[in-house]
């Protein structure tokens, strides 16, 4: 089958099955089995497919329609200009995280010492060393899965600097850093049912699960920083759409000061970090 005419019924299918970038998905999905860029589809639309390419674009297309998150097939996303390995262990990074790393490295001076909390793929803390001067960090995630996939992305990237901890957020810790950061998960745990299901059936659920009111691991994590960050030290969060104030005050009455709350480009708030 030529290129172009299998892209049309990629396209279709995932239009039947209700995928909102059908056209982008299917594309992509194309592009990655044949090993072409985007110009493939206009300057070479009539290229003949080999019969495995065309077997596997379409099972691809198949497991997209059954909303099995497109960085799950191709087992891989793009963040912060960076390529990551993702699965079914560890949380997609979203482009509203990189809002966060963003903010981190606004403040994020040469030699300092990094700890994510919850650290899933890596992404976040692996961002901050790749776009920074010897950094250290350490990412601490309850789940060895979720590990195993952050030590396969550092690997990847020729991490230098990082380390990881199998932890229960602070259990596992030691010392002090000059900033703590952290995607903590804060869907309320009554609407997880009601998320898309790219995300609520096959991101872990202890990614998603923020307790009761969604804001549970940000008790935890900032009753628990205060000992695992200098007088200075900085925290950051990103954050539910409507949980800007309620994290500044859990903040401010463990005593930090200096907290701002950051909006996304939609204009809704997504980061909240302050002083110790």
């Amino acid at each position: 089958m030529q290129y172009q005419e299998i892209y049309r019924q990629g396209t279709e299918a995932l239009k039947r099955a209700r995928i909102e970038e059908a056209a982008l998905d299917a594309r992509l999905l194309l592009e990655e089995i044949c090993g072409t860029d985007r110009t493939a589809l206009y300057a070479h639309g009539e290229r003949e497919l080999t019969e495995e390419q065309e077997r596997r674009y379409l099972e691809s297309i198949a497991s997209r329609s059954k909303r099995i998150p497109l960085q799950h097939i191709l087992g891989k996303t793009e963040f912060m200009g960076l390529t990551f390995e993702v699965n079914q262990d560890v949380l997609c990074p979203r482009p509203d995280t990189e809002i966060l790393v963003e903010e981190v490295l606004k403040h994020l001076h040469d030699g300092m010492r990094i700890l994510d909390i919850g650290t899933g793929s890596g992404c976040i803390l692996l961002s901050l060393l790749h776009y920074s001067n010897d950094c250290r960090g350490v990412g601490a995630d309850i789940s060895e899965k979720a590990l195993r996939t952050a030590r396969a992305n550092a690997e990847r990237l020729s991490a230098e600097g990082v380390s990881f901890a199998e932890s229960d957020l602070f259990a596992e810790i030691e010392g002090k850093f000059e900033i703590i950061v952290s995607n903590p998960p804060y869907i309320r745990r009554a609407d997880i049912e009601n998320l898309m299901p790219e995300v609520r059936d096959h991101d872990p659920r202890t990614a998603l699960d923020g307790g009761e009111d969604g804001l549970f691991f940000y008790r935890e994590i900032t009753a628990g920083a205060k000992d695992h960050l200098p007088r200075g030290g900085m925290l950051f969060y990103e954050i539910g759409y409507d949980q800007g104030e309620a994290v500044r005050r859990i903040m401010e009455e463990s005593g930090f000061r200096e907290i701002e709350i950051v909006k996304d480009f939609s204009g809704l708030d997504r980061v909240v970090f302050g002083t110790l």
